[in-house]
């Protein structure tokens, strides 16, 4: 079976929003451990029906801002208001959420009768993400890749409103992160907000529609991919994020 060959090609292309209501809100975060500054006055909105991304390197402070906004941890100061119920939000984080023991079957179908799902659910959408042969398998025998997929199968297993993903495509094949590229797509067309971090900047290129950039945390410059490019003449032959990034920072990725 083709993998994600359900879904369109993957690119955000310009558009208009349907609205402008903002399904998160931060204003001004600040985190510090001990005497080591985390984040400094970091404040950006997502809005309905976008894909939004953090960009950064490792330790720039992306998680730490997942982790507020699903209260895992308090910020020192600052507002990170998210306007989605749990039932609502869907989530993909760095622990996963998975029970290692259970199939890939069990595991959904677990959250499936939870919220009180059909469970022809779980067929589908382990089939979205390229699980469809593995829906017996152990968790505890996937790749890491396939893991990340599981992954993203639970926290999109009922729709969500919003999506907040850590990383979605880390540890993935380039042509398996393809597929997920376009199934984010695919939820964003029909109706879904998303929010997501990741260092890999010719994916976010493609597939978000807004894009902030943290160094060190702060938030260094914000706006579409093509305007960062364009605006540091980052263009060349194809826009090239990551040397916009480096301009700003000093920082390769």
């Amino acid at each position: 079976m083709k993998l994600f060959q359900k879904f369109p090609g993957c690119g955000a292309e310009p558009r208009g929003l349907k609205e402008e209501t903002k399904l998160i809100n931060v204003k001004n975060l600040v985190k510090n451990y001990g005497e080591k500054s985390v984040l400094s006055g970091v404040s950006f909105e997502v809005k309905t029906q976008e894909i939004f991304a953090l960009l950064g390197p490792s330790g720039a402070g992306k998680t730490t801002i997942i982790n507020i906004l699903t209260r895992l941890v308090e910020a020192d100061s600052g507002t990170a208001e998210v306007a989605a119920t749990t039932r609502q939000l869907g989530l993909m984080l760095d622990q996963g959420g998975l029970y290692p023991n259970l199939s890939c079957s069990d595991n959904l179908s677990l959250y499936a009768r939870i919220y009180g799902l059909p469970l022809k659910r779980v067929k589908e959408t382990l089939e979205s993400v390229g699980l469809g042969d593995s829906i017996n398998k152990t968790v505890s025998k996937l790749s890491r890749g396939m893991t990340q997929r599981l992954a993203l199968a639970r926290a999109i297993l009922y729709k969500p409103k919003l999506l907040i993903l850590d990383e979605p495509t880390s540890a993935l094949d380039p042509g398996t992160a393809r597929g997920i590229c376009k199934l984010l797509q695919t939820l964003r067309e029909n109706g879904a907000t998303i929010f997501l971090t990741t260092h890999n900047m010719d994916e976010a290129l493609k597939l978000c529609d807004r894009v902030a950039l943290l160094h060190q945390g702060e938030i260094i410059e914000e706006g579409s991919p093509l305007s960062l490019c364009e605006s540091r003449n980052a263009l060349k032959t194809v826009p090239d994020l990551e040397a916009v990034f480096l301009e700003l920072t000093g920082v390769a990725l």
